[in-house]
């Protein structure tokens, strides 16, 4: 593949991503204020020559730039001509990092959760990565669960045909992606009280809550059951800052069932937040934030006169 000369249209620097104030009873009789900062529009402020990039929804989807682009820079600095990474069927992680390739001219390889999956039809998450070039290769959950392993992970970039590819974890994060995320808190600094993210693997908490000022907290919302992320965020910090920075809490139990579960009643929560709002809602992770948002606030964790700013991380597709 050839690579655009401009790549630093890229990976540039981006301007604060916006602001928005909702007004919503359901906050607003608690005396809660309620922000949402719309990371999903992180594109929407540079100048793309779309005659070079393609089309503004082949860009990479929402906050995943900020933790892929540290990444990118590292693997291009260092001569690198392939990514490969991790991630189940509906995985954002690995559509932004699919489109990152596709536009920065490197090969993509993505490693899959669930070898069962080779032979059923791509999902429309698989198919846009797919679209943009990724090579998918499908791995048993057994070994997938011990990818972490140097050498499960050289069979499996050997399996995959890239032993010499730059690795990126399971949803981007790593010690680097935690300087793309601690943007994203420097950029709230003084705008909140508290700031509310999905979490998936944790790198984006882990960087919110390293870039706030002091006064400020981090709130995640685990999509995924297990009450395993505390520990994760601890050693992503310790990765990338030496030791806890910050204030941040889990609020667990708002999973929904799982990752991509969307029962009826959460669909209906994130419709008519869309209608209410004018507001796209994505439903694996942004659903489940604005919903813990609102059930937090009807219980009183939120004292009146606070200010919470839920990060929109990704648009529906």
């Amino acid at each position: 593949m050839n690579r655009p000369a401009n790549l630093d249209v890229l990976l540039q620097p981006r301007p604060p991503s916006p602001l928005q104030e909702i007004h919503d009873e359901r906050f607003e009789r608690h005396g809660v204020r309620l922000l949402l900062k719309r990371d999903d529009l992180i594109h929407s402020t540079i100048p793309w020559d779309t005659d070079l990039f393609g089309p503004v929804d082949l860009y990479p989807p929402g906050n995943k730039w900020r933790k892929l682009a540290p990444n990118l820079r590292a693997a291009l600095a260092a001569g690198h001509g392939r990514l490969a990474t991790f991630g189940g069927a509906y995985s954002n992680h690995l559509r932004a990092t699919a489109a990152a390739g596709r536009l920065l001219g490197l090969e993509t390889v993505g490693l899959v959760r669930g070898d069962e999956l080779a032979d059923r039809p791509l999902n429309d998450s698989l198919a846009r990565c797919a679209a943009d070039g990724m090579r998918l290769c499908f791995v048993t959950r057994a070994e997938y669960r011990r990818k972490a392993e140097p050498e499960v992970l050289a069979r499996l970039l050997a399996a995959a045909g890239a032993p010499d590819a730059y690795v990126v974890p399971e949803g981007g994060s790593n010690a680097l992606a935690l300087t793309g995320c601690a943007e994203l808190g420097r950029e709230l600094r003084g705008l909140c009280d508290v700031a509310a993210v999905a979490c998936g693997t944790g790198g984006t908490l882990a960087g919110l809550a390293a870039g706030l000022a002091p006064g400020q907290s981090a709130l995640g919302v685990p999509v995924l059951a297990g009450g395993f992320l505390g520990a994760e965020i601890r050693s992503l910090q310790a990765a990338a800052f030496g030791g806890p920075v910050g204030s941040w809490t889990l609020a667990e139990g708002y999973d929904h069932g799982g990752y991509a579960r969307v029962p009826r009643p959460l669909e209906a929560f994130a419709a008519d937040f869309e209608a209410r709002h004018g507001v796209p809602v994505e439903r694996i992770y942004v659903a489940k934030l604005l919903w813990a948002l609102e059930a937090l606030t009807a219980t009183g964790a939120f004292s009146p006169g606070t200010t919470v700013t839920a990060v929109v991380t990704g648009r529906p597709y």
